[in-house]
């Protein structure tokens, strides 16, 4: 008879001709016998597609007092930033926290969040490219967990995002109140977050009627700004919106170097409000999200997890728009 449900530290000992004491001895990295043995309990285990029950596995073998934190680009000061207010709050409980960055790789993120996940007690998880599939595994087997920058109806893990999508939509009736009807935006990455602003414009779209916004190829970094300048250029729009502050960065560099003004003849945004956005020459117009604050929230509310505590609830915040000199009316009308 086929056997149902999830495979069992009893079903690896037993396909691998030993102990289950052997198995949890191997998964846990305190394995100290043949090498031979434990590489024949890791293929079993990878063969049976056995996931480790990591709650009870921490209770096991004691608090770590670690958390994890997975993040698909840590040179992002966005996260960075995140990072912070996580690290600052989770210390103050006499927890460090240990990163993951996925590279913006979506396909790796599961393996990463598992891998990190083995060796602390939680995970706050920043995962805005996973799958719906893979997102919903992953909270259900790596508990603790927060969600981070994501929500899904079919995750039960406590979430905490912002709305990117009224974010750009603000954004976008910025730039028409200035007088733009033509519009580029520079895309990101395919994933939750690229999506909500695309619905940002489309919802700001059917309320004037009267714009034209073109989408280009883009990313998530200030390369993928600079490569979309030739496309920015040829467009014909007055105002570039930018995926986030990074990409707005490296547009406006490459706009500069080709003696393209930027707000003169084309008008620029990003979203995030980094740090060194209102450094930049000229200070970008954004979308400012309180990152730090995440942060400290995402503690409560893993703090109150491995109480057993009920986490408080689900927060989605409202960007706030901070104009600076990076954006001003187009040279003629329309």
């Amino acid at each position: 008879m086929a056997k149902t449900g999830a495979t069992t530290i009893a079903d690896v000992a037993d396909h691998a001709g030993v102990s289950p004491a052997t198995v949890s001895r191997v998964m846990n990295g305190r394995f100290l016998g043949q090498p031979e043995i434990g590489e024949r309990v890791r293929a079993s285990a990878a063969q049976l597609n056995y996931s480790p029950n990591h709650l009870a596995r921490s209770f096991a073998l004691g608090k770590t007092k670690a958390i994890a934190f997975l993040v698909p680009d840590l040179a992002n000061p966005a996260f960075q930033t995140v990072l912070a207010g996580l690290s600052k709050a989770a210390a103050t409980d006499g927890y460090r926290v240990l990163v993951a960055d996925s590279a913006e790789s979506a396909a790796d993120e599961p393996v990463l969040a598992a891998e990190v996940r083995s060796r602390c007690d939680a995970i706050v998880l920043c995962a805005p490219r996973m799958s719906e599939d893979d997102l919903e595994r992953a909270t259900e087997t790596l508990g603790p967990v927060v969600l981070m920058n994501r929500s899904s109806p079919r995750v039960t893990a406590p979430t905490l995002s912002v709305d990117s999508r009224a974010g750009f939509e603000l954004i976008a009736q910025h730039l028409y109140g200035l007088g733009h009807r033509r519009l580029v935006y520079v895309a990101g990455p395919e994933g939750v977050a690229n999506a909500n602003r695309i619905k940002g414009l489309g919802d700001f779209a059917e309320t004037v009627g009267d714009v034209t916004i073109t989408h280009v190829a883009g990313g998530a970094g200030s390369e993928d700004g600079l490569a979309a300048v030739d496309a920015v250029a040829s467009s014909g729009a007055t105002a570039a919106l930018a995926f986030n502050d990074l990409v707005a960065v490296g547009l406006v560099h490459g706009l500069v170097e080709r003696g393209i003004r930027v707000p003169d003849d084309v008008s620029v945004t990003g979203f995030d409000d980094i740090p060194f956005a209102r450094f930049l020459s000229p200070s970008l117009t954004t979308a400012s999200v309180p990152h730090d604050v995440l942060g400290t929230l995402a503690w409560a509310r893993m703090q109150a997890l491995m109480a057993g505590m009920p986490p408080e609830h689900n927060v989605v915040f409202q960007p706030r728009l901070e104009v600076r000199r990076s954006t001003a009316p187009p040279r003629a009308a329309e």
